[in-house]
């Protein structure tokens, strides 16, 4: 299923690895994390949280999908460059910024751009897997 080029089926299955992946992700390093953020409780998000960031995924693999399929043709190497170059260059940027303002500590940004590291490879890969298989008319 397509929409202006973007393979919605392959953005539905990037959304869905790579919110399995961040569960994953922090349930390894949670301990860490939260002792990195700052949190003295353990969070508990709720159903609407969980729910919203998947919604969340879905749009940021949405949106990756259209990214890479305006690169010039949606392929596995496509997804994994654009993957590269979306977090040097803002993914890991912002979250440098963002965290040296709020004074957190360099484990905390190396925690979560890591996260999203592996998010945006992961949604590369599947992305470009389905995005390059053919389509029939």
């Amino acid at each position: 299923m397509m929409f202006d080029g973007i393979n919605l089926l392959g953005a539905l299955a990037g959304a869905i690895v790579a919110f399995i992946f961040g569960a994953l992700w922090y349930s390894v390093l949670g301990k860490a994390w939260k002792r990195a953020a700052g949190l003295t409780s353990d969070p508990k998000p709720s159903p609407l949280v969980m729910i919203l960031t998947f919604f969340c995924q879905f749009i940021m693999a949405f949106v990756f999908a259209g990214v890479i399929y305006h690169t010039g043709g949606t392929s596995i190497r496509s997804g994994l460059i654009s993957a590269a170059l979306i977090w040097v260059g803002i993914v890991l940027t912002t979250q440098i910024v963002n965290h040296r303002f709020q004074g957190k500590p360099w484990s905390l940004t190396l925690i979560d751009s890591g996260h999203w590291l592996g998010v945006l490879i992961i949604q590369g890969l599947v992305i470009g897997a389905v995005g390059s298989w053919p389509t029939t008319p």
